[in-house]
């Protein structure tokens, strides 16, 4: 457990602010408190000076709410880091943290929802709500507009200052480390990401202009539009001709959210333009991609939101929640490059390392764990390379019957995913083959995740190495608690890596699921993306226990952008094809 005796002075501290999208804060305001002593300080804007006024070494405690915003504040001051830091938000989502059925109403985590919580008082959520208004519309402000502004802050500290000692109980000694994740947020939601703004522009003004003719270009090859309308039926018609199985609700019918069709075109890369173009259609709202004045894309990365501990920002302000190939759109400053750099099959390798099956270790080693699986069943020769039709026909089974079990996926499931057209009770026996030669070849991690499972039931609960939890009742999904030692291993992982990487200097432009997307002049890129790997693949040995996973890694120098060039260039190309047609609205007219 963490005990707060060890700290001289504990601080709570909370900002007011303004915060437009894709800008970095302006705060108008903080009120800090040290809770042994009741020592309080609060200042204006044209207060603040070159450092904070309390301690922030590791013998003091930074205490806050959802803390990289008040962190993002030190950072435009110029303050550096408190060294430890306690974020109640986290603790609160960890300890009340349970796989959520689908269809339930979200459980909120705000400050409110924590106070109420444990039976304290709290103010209105009206008068909050008007707080935050005047917050977000900045100045000037009138004498009593500031009076209520910074008493409105306070009454915030006030809350953390009642929330603490109720919370400390439940604090384990890891919650300094999440609390350090907090400050390696804080920098990458500072830096953000580099935007080609030109061309932003240019989508923008002619988006609306282009649909029709998009949705005549793509859909040429499909015929399942009916003007800008998707019709079922004929998608159905279409996955008929191709011998697609498609996966469907208990109805009957085909199951077309979003989830499955990008699983699907994953799976059937012949219908990756299709899903960007319903995407691009259903959820593209190029005026809320959030960047700033300095051409840099900023969103909120809602830390520890998903019951994994997974990031979860939002998907139409963040440029990587739209469809893949706006990514485009992610441009190096002139004389920089950016680097993805990211795990290789880093689910896969943290369940060889967790269940410490020796042929599935040896598999992961290998370098390509799909082609040493089908190698190990017999479906090659241990001689076959990558390159052939065969093989690479052989190895995707092997590929999506390893993916479809980290899900606890079903023969039926897994049939659905490897038919490429003829009959369905033929690809149903091939999957139970897979599925019997991947319960033979790795007996180890059968064992060890059905032991996961049962351990979980009857204590009710999951933790990671760093003690993320999940709490388990009996509505809970047995495929979700076999996936979520991977999942939120994964998570794990990835915030360690930011802590490392951030700490090192490196300017991290954002985490994106098992990678980092990292920025650097030209002739420090290859120097910062050696740094980077080293602390992936330190973080790495530190939450499998000495276990190391391998990192890729994919540059872009100015003037290039980024591409993914798998599932985002063919929509890219054709997007801009059409706006450089003569018929397109040119971006003068349009302003």
């Amino acid at each position: 457990m963490l005990s707060l005796n060890e700290f001289s002075e504990i601080w709570a501290v909370d900002f007011e602010y303004k915060s437009p999208d894709g800008e970095r804060p302006e705060p108008h305001c903080m009120v800090a408190r040290e809770l042994i002593t009741g020592r309080l300080i609060r200042l204006w804007k044209d207060e603040f000076g070159l450092m904070p006024p309390f301690p922030i070494d590791k013998t003091a405690l930074f205490v806050a709410y959802a803390a990289n915003a008040e962190l993002n504040c030190f950072r435009v001051l110029g303050w550096p880091m408190p060294e430890r830091i306690l974020d109640l938000y986290v603790e609160f989502r960890r300890y009340r943290n349970k796989a959520r059925k689908k269809g339930s109403p979200p459980v909120k985590y705000g400050l409110l929802s924590a106070l109420a919580f444990f039976g304290l008082d709290h103010i209105g959520t009206v008068e909050k709500t008007e707080m935050r208004d005047l917050a977000i519309r900045g100045g000037p402000f009138t004498p009593q507009e500031k009076a209520d502004l910074i008493d409105y802050c306070q009454s915030d500290v006030d809350a953390l200052w009642r929330l603490l000692p109720v919370m400390a109980p439940n604090l384990d000694r890891y919650a300094l480390l999440r609390g350090r994740y907090m400050a390696a947020v804080s920098a990458i939601e500072h830096n953000g990401v580099p935007i080609d703004v030109e061309r932003l522009d240019l989508l923008r003004n002619n988006w609306d202009h282009i649909k029709d003719r998009l949705i005549a270009e793509v859909d040429a090859e499909y015929h399942c539009f009916e003007g800008r309308v998707f019709k079922r039926k004929w998608f159905e018609g279409y996955l008929q001709r191709k011998g697609i199985s498609w996966p469907r609700h208990e109805s009957g019918c085909l199951d077309l959210s979003d989830e499955t069709f990008s699983s699907m075109a994953s799976i059937h890369p012949c219908l990756q333009p299709l899903y960007a173009l319903r995407s691009a259609l259903s959820k593209l709202r190029l005026s809320k991609l959030a960047v700033g004045k300095d051409g840099r894309n900023r969103a909120t990365l809602f830390p520890f939101q998903s019951c994994t501990g997974r990031n979860q920002p939002s998907n139409s302000q963040f440029i990587f929640g739209p469809h893949v190939w706006l990514r485009g759109l992610i441009k190096p400053d002139p004389g920089c490059g950016l680097a993805y750099v990211d795990w290789s099959q880093q689910e896969v390798g943290i369940a060889a390392a967790l269940s410490k099956d020796p042929a599935m270790l040896d598999a992961y080693r290998s370098g390509d764990i799909y082609l040493s699986f089908a190698k190990r069943a017999g479906a090659l020769p241990p001689d076959a390379e990558r390159g052939d039709e065969h093989t690479e026909a052989v190895r995707e089974l092997y590929k999506q019957c390893i993916l479809g079990v980290q899900y606890g996926m079903s023969p039926f499931g897994l049939a659905g995913r490897i038919k490429r057209g003829g009959d369905v009770g033929t690809f149903h026996v091939i999957a139970r083959s897979l599925l019997r030669a991947h319960h033979e070849i790795f007996e180890q991690f059968w064992r060890w995740s059905q032991a996961a499972v049962d351990c979980a039931t009857q204590f009710q609960a999951l933790s990671t190495t760093f003690g993320w939890s999940i709490r388990i009742d009996d509505e809970s999904n047995t495929r979700s608690l076999q996936n979520f030692p991977m999942q939120a291993g994964g998570a794990e992982m990835l915030r360690l890596a930011c802590c490392l990487a951030t700490e090192r200097g490196i300017e991290v432009c954002a985490p994106v699921h098992d990678a980092l997307l990292i920025h650097a002049p030209l002739d420090r890129l290859e120097d910062d993306i050696r740094t980077t790997r080293a602390a992936m693949a330190e973080a790495s040995r530190i939450v499998l226990r000495g276990f190391e996973l391998g990192t890729e890694v994919k540059d872009y120098r100015y003037p290039g952008h980024y591409m993914d060039e798998k599932r985002g260039r063919k929509m890219w190309d054709k997007v801009w094809s059409l706006i450089g047609d003569q018929d397109v609205v040119p971006q003068k007219e349009a302003a």
